[in-house]
């Protein structure tokens, strides 16, 4: 007999799984709490959008969990930031002209 009909309705119990990172701490004494409404601010002046200062402020809000021993310390790459490599410069000759040339940029 199938469970969907059967006596009583029985409902397949599934496990529930942990989490990827585990689990950590809550911020009960409010360590990281300016930090986390500054970055709420942030999202909710960008609409949501992965802006570079909302970013920012996330890996502040994460360093001061980490410092905090509110979670586990790790890499920022391991947590979705990856490392920025300083962009290159452009040859300083293409920049130069001749004097009295005029450029147009």
């Amino acid at each position: 007999m199938s469970a969907f009909g059967g006596p009583g309705g029985r409902q397949i119990n599934s496990k529930p799984s942990p989490p990827e990172r585990g689990s950590f701490p809550l911020d009960h004494d409010g360590e990281c709490k300016d930090v986390m409404i500054n970055y709420l601010a942030c999202m909710k002046k960008q609409r949501g959008m992965n802006d570079p200062e909302c970013r920012n402020l996330a890996k502040t809000y994460l360093t001061c969990r980490m410092d905090r021993n509110l979670m586990a310390k790790d890499e920022f790459k391991n947590l979705g930031f990856p490392e920025v490599k300083p962009a290159e410069t452009p040859k300083s000759k293409e920049k130069e002209g001749q004097k009295g040339e005029l450029r147009w940029e």
